[in-house]
């Protein structure tokens, strides 16, 4: 038996391409990356992770390696129109803050740099 002939296609399977895939451009990456710089030479963070998929973009940060993150940034274009695209979650899932700027959305996290600048 040829193997190949046996082989039957999901129902209504569509083949997507990597065109499909959602991601961070290089200066989102940056503004990201920036902030997550900071925390961690605050010794705030420790460890990200990332990851693409077909409807969102997810930058997942990690207080220690190995544990859930503390924060998710999510780009998702389809909430562009409405929300906006960007959002941060805490490590309980509520939404810290929403918007169509990324620079701005981020600014959540200057509240925790101050704290820790005063200390």
């Amino acid at each position: 038996m040829n193997g190949d002939s046996n082989v039957l296609p999901f129902p209504n399977a569509k083949k997507r391409n990597e065109a499909d895939i959602v991601s961070f451009d290089r200066k989102e990456l940056g503004f990201i990356l920036s902030k997550y710089g900071q925390l961690v030479a605050a010794g705030e963070w420790r460890d990200y992770a990332l990851n693409m998929s077909h409807d969102c973009a997810v930058f997942s940060i990690f207080r220690r390696t190995g544990e859930t993150p503390a924060y998710r940034i999510e780009k998702r274009p389809k909430n562009g129109a409405k929300q906006g695209q960007f959002a941060i979650f805490g490590n309980d899932g509520r939404i810290l803050k929403r918007g169509h700027d990324l620079k701005l959305a981020l600014r959540v996290f200057d509240r925790k740099l101050i704290r820790l600048t005063k200390d």
